[in-house]
């Protein structure tokens, strides 16, 4: 069975609709309907159902009253049925992660996959007060006045991507005043196996964007991307 982390194109669209925050009253039930036959297989009941087989689970579809999916009930139905039938991934198999590191100036958030619903967990500074320290001159000026100290920072973070696996990172802005290019080029100096690791680096909005929507780009990107589970 098909991966909904392997979904691309319209069907990848439609399946993050399905998990949309706010509930979106935009999905077609023929998308619905569509992914679905992608995803697993699709019988016609007597009645004019139909029922939705995906690896051991079953969900029955009522002919649609609307165009539009336009209860919260049917709504909620598919996103159970598709995290209940969600086959084992690679990365579990193998014991290997799929990574997303998003970090910026305040905190670092560390997600071990990129599938919806993964809980991250946050990496800030212990001491606020000793986090940052005043630069000297122009050319150490991050956000201003100042810069983080990258051990305080960036070990911790390093300490936590310890399980193997592909590493994608977001972040905000570029050079100097990104946590992301910095957190990359300081892994190259300090953890290059870990570096090796990192498969990506994206500019978001990370700010506007809830947690299942950087998930959702995440799984964009690693289903376009062929790279080899470390």
């Amino acid at each position: 069975m098909i991966s909904s982390s392997a979904l691309t194109g319209s069907f990848l669209r439609t399946y993050n609709t399905i998990f949309q925050h706010p509930v979106s009253h935009n999905l077609e039930w023929s998308h619905v309907h569509a992914l679905f036959r992608h995803l697993g297989q699709i019988e016609e009941e007597h009645n004019g159902n139909l029922k939705v087989t995906r690896n051991g689970q079953s969900l029955i579809l009522h002919p649609p009253r609307t165009k539009d999916v336009a209860e919260t009930e049917e709504l909620m139905a598919l996103r159970h049925f598709l995290e209940q039938s969600e086959p084992t991934s690679i990365a579990t198999k193998t014991g290997a992660t799929h990574w997303l590191l998003v970090i910026d100036h305040h905190e670092a958030r560390l997600f071990q996959s990129e599938m919806h619903g993964a809980v991250p967990q946050k990496i800030m500074p212990h001491e606020p007060d000793k986090f940052f320290r005043h630069a000297q001159n122009s050319q150490n000026l991050s956000r201003g006045k100042e810069k983080p100290e990258p051990n305080s920072f960036f070990g911790p973070v390093a300490k936590a991507l310890q399980v193997p696996g592909p590493i994608l990172i977001f972040g905000t802005g570029t050079g100097m005043s990104s946590e992301m290019d910095q957190f990359v080029a300081w892994a190259r100096l300090q953890h290059p196996d870990l570096a090796r690791r990192i498969i990506g680096s994206l500019v978001v909005d990370e700010k506007h964007l809830t947690n299942d929507q950087l998930l959702a780009k995440a799984r964009e990107f690693y289903a376009n991307h062929t790279a080899v589970l470390i």
